[in-house]
């Protein structure tokens, strides 16, 4: 997964003519390797010269901050940060959007190259309000893009999902292939890591639609093996990584890719016990990536290493592997790596399991402590971008009543009275917006306390899947194997005996293997739904209540594409009919019916066989007031059917 760079959008970056020819040639050559880093650094001061000496004061600040990426390109971050920060002033005096938004994306690539992620995104938040608020679409896009991926990579995995599709629906407008590889890509490596392996395959296949050469081919088609890999279904993994390794003139040209696709490819064959020629290919991958000192290849291949002679039962060289892999992973401050090389070894070095343990753990916790802080430093970001966008926006105003004040008292008290009935405004629209924000809070709260258990209920299986197919079936397997082996001299009954007691020990090992699958074959259920928030909270209101229910949902209808407000608006109605039930009706059964009309608009019914009530004698409680409220701001309708005796049907229509 790449960030965000600026290499991608230079040519629709410079959308101006700089006056001389020469800035133009100067600016080309500096970016030819060809020269030395000191010949291009001096034809970039030349430029800098130039531009500051002709007549282009409205270009300026953009001609500076394209010298100031120049510089960051080259290394130079001192004349990187003056020539930005020259491009600032000037940009904020001019108040140029597009170059503002273009110099904080500067900031951004630098941070980004520190990785000081936060700081990264800070300012890639301000380049998209420049950017978006001015109409340039395809900078708009990516700077979303570049907070996407660091949201990603700090898990924050629908805040970045959010973010990539609103940046894919900017750049199918304007038709950017290269930008939609990218996103599509990215995508699928978001429901990678939340094990959506089928949803991840339909990104990544996605992404091939937008392909334009073989390295974009061979990234992705590695990166579906990869996910095929996860799958368990080893023989679809090995095929795409022979789709990599058969491009023509692989290993000359991107000879990193062809080692990282190799020794994927012989670890696919381990995992389906096809040993032929694997050691000969884990080797070549490791010394490749050795000579090339890619010490995160070198990582890979020494884990994969640790499992092959686990494999073979050689439990020294494998446990040598795994810690040789610990050790870098760890120097490279590698979190995922150094986990996985620590599960390696609590498995291998029985001796100090403990040991391991307790620093997988220690790690671990850690990990997710400084995720979190950074995701809550995301939150705030945003949040006090938007706050000193209003406060420029109401120091303007100010500085417009302060004029209109001079015209006299009659126009102040014109003004008070206006501002007097647009606070009256505020406050409502503010009251509003806090009830809707804490509706759709609960709404998050409950999305969030299951998926926290779905996912625990994910591990747990796993890791008994892992004991089982790891542990248990390989020293069941490799005590067979050695049982096989012996020579039992002895008289046919006995023989036959054996015989018998070998071929249990196989049926024993294909038992557990079944049993192994099946405990990780769970990836359906890990969806976590508004259907599944809802059937959670009726379980719980019908434990309360003491009553039998009844949940069904029509299948036509796509979640997906129904927005949070009406989901959480859905979620309260649903939640107050239910304490009502449980208050007044006294009911046995309940039924729950969501389904789409013949205008595909969605439909809810809420019945119960209480003792009902007569509507118009029945004085209207909050409750009921709340339900309708809720479905008029929906621009829905809601209607309820009772009468004594015969319980009470509550109907809801909402277009969507």
């Amino acid at each position: 997964m790449q960030s965000c760079t600026k290499n991608e959008k230079e040519a629709d970056l410079i959308k101006f003519k700089i006056q001389n020819d020469s800035i133009n040639t100067w600016l080309k050559q500096s970016k030819d390797d060809s020269y030395s880093l000191e010949k291009r650094k001096e034809l970039l001061n030349k430029c800098y010269q130039n531009i500051k000496s002709s007549e282009i004061d409205t270009l300026l600040p953009r001609s500076l901050s394209v010298l100031a990426y120049q510089y960051l390109k080259l290394g130079d971050t001192i004349l990187f940060k003056k020539r930005n920060q020259e491009a600032l002033l000037i940009a904020s005096k001019a108040k140029d959007s597009f170059a503002l938004g273009d110099i904080y994306w500067n900031y951004a690539s630098y941070y980004n190259k520190l990785q000081e992620y936060d700081s990264a995104y800070y300012h890639f938040d301000l380049s998209y309000n420049y950017f978006d608020k001015s109409g340039f679409i395809f900078e708009a896009a990516k700077t979303q893009y570049g907070m996407a991926f660091i949201k990603g990579r700090y898990k924050d995995y629908s805040g970045s999902e959010v973010l990539i599709f609103k940046a894919i629906d900017k750049f199918e407008k304007i038709n950017s292939p290269k930008s939609l590889f990218s996103c599509y890509n990215h995508l699928g490596t978001l429901q990678n890591d939340i094990y959506e392996y089928d949803k991840s395959l339909f990104y990544y296949n996605k992404a091939l639609e937008y392909k334009e050469n073989k390295t974009q081919y061979a990234a992705i088609e590695n990166n579906i093996g990869n996910t095929y890999l996860k799958k368990g279904d080893y023989a679809k993994a090995i095929d795409h990584f022979n789709n990599v390794l058969n491009i023509k003139n692989l290993k000359s040209t991107n000879t990193i890719h062809y080692a990282r696709v190799l020794s994927n490819k012989a670890y696919a064959k381990l995992l389906k016990k096809d040993t032929l020629n694997i050691e000969k290919e884990f080797h070549e991958a490791l010394h490749i990536r050795d000579s090339l000192n890619n010490k995160g290849g070198i990582i890979i291949s020494k884990i994969h290493l640790a499992h092959f002679f686990a494999y073979k039962q050689d439990t020294i060289a494998a446990i040598n592997s795994a810690k040789a892999a610990n050790a870098l992973a760890k120097e490279l401050k590698n979190s995922r790596d150094y986990l996985e090389s620590l599960n390696l070894l609590a498995k291998l070095d029985t001796q100090h399991i403990s040991e391991y343990l307790k620093n997988h753990i220690r790690y671990s916790d850690s990990i997710q402590i400084v995720d979190r802080k950074i995701q809550n430093k995301f939150t705030r970001i945003a949040y006090e971008t938007d706050e000193y966008i209003q406060e420029t926006k109401r120091l303007s105003r100010q500085k417009i009543w302060i004029l209109l004040s001079s015209f006299g008292l009659i126009s102040i008290l014109s003004l008070l009275y206006f501002i007097k009935v647009e606070k009256s405004k505020n406050e409502k629209l503010l009251f509003e917006n806090k009830e809707q924000k804490a509706n759709e809070q609960i709404y998050l709260i409950a999305l969030k306390q299951q998926e926290k258990l779905e996912v625990e209920k994910i591990k747990e299986r796993n890791r008994i899947a892992e004991e089982l197919h790891d542990g248990i079936l390989g020293k069941l397997f490799g005590t067979r194997i050695g049982l096989g082996f012996l020579d039992i001299e002895a008289n046919n009954e006995i023989k036959e005996q054996y015989q018998l007691f070998l071929d249990e020990l196989q049926d024993i090992e294909k038992e557990i293997r079944e049993v192994s699958h099946r405990l990780s074959d769970n990836i359906d259920s890990t969806q976590i739904s508004f259907t599944k928030i809802v059937n959670q909270l009726i379980i719980n209101n019908s434990k309360i209540g003491s009553f039998e229910y009844e949940l069904s949902f029509d299948e036509n209808i796509d979640w997906r594409k129904i927005n949070e407000q009406i989901k959480v608006n859905l979620y309260k109605i649903l939640q107050e009919a239910l304490q009502n039930i449980i208050k007044y009706a006294s009911a046995k059964h309940v039924s729950v019916i969501f389904f789409t009309s013949d205008d595909e608009d969605l439909e809810i019914t809420i019945q119960d066989d209480g003792i009902g009530f007569n509507i118009k004698q029945k004085k209207k409680g909050i409750g009921l007031k709340n339900m309708k409220s809720r479905i008029k701001k929906l621009n829905g309708s809601f209607n309820i059917y009772s009468e004594y005796g015969n319980g009470t049907t509550i109907k809801i229509l909402i277009p969507i």
